[in-house]
């Protein structure tokens, strides 16, 4: 899989975990035993000046509101499925990594995640996972970090 390439290729250690198919970010932080505010939970935005990837704690919602302000974008959506079938060809849909730069993508991270030792995350598919050194994700995708979930 392309994320696990990339983590070898820079150098992070990981470990990967097969699950049952889970579909929400949720779901697998059950399938993992920890509490989803571990699980990094890609959105992809659209703005006028394109895509960015803002990552959130599995349990939050996105407040795009926020992500505007943030991104300075007068004009934001959530993207289509089938902007995100583009976007990600190598991973089914709503199984994507949260590493923007592996797909070209701005990454924007929400602040509570800094709060957490190990991320886990989607690694492409609905059956694996993938937990990391956050500090080893944020090291990789150079996020810029804002408050950007609902209270």
């Amino acid at each position: 899989m392309k994320l696990e390439s990339y983590l070898r290729e820079q150098g992070v250690e990981f470990q990967q975990d097969s699950h049952s198919k889970t579909y929400t970010a949720q779901a697998l932080a059950h399938a993992e035993h920890v509490t989803g505010y571990m699980v990094a939970k890609p959105v992809i935005v659209k703005t006028s000046s394109g895509f960015t990837m803002c990552v959130v704690p599995a349990p939050k919602q996105l407040d795009l509101e926020r992500v505007a302000e943030v991104l300075n974008a007068s004009n934001i959506r959530l993207a289509t499925e089938q902007e995100m079938a583009d976007l990600f060809p190598d991973c089914e849909v709503g199984a994507e990594p949260p590493v923007g730069k592996l797909y070209g993508l701005q990454t924007l991270m929400d602040a509570q995640l800094e709060e957490d030792e190990y991320l886990f995350m989607q690694a492409g598919s609905h059956t694996q996972a993938i937990k990391v050194k956050r500090e080893d994700w944020q090291r990789l995708c150079n996020p810029q970090v804002a408050n950007i979930t609902l209270a």
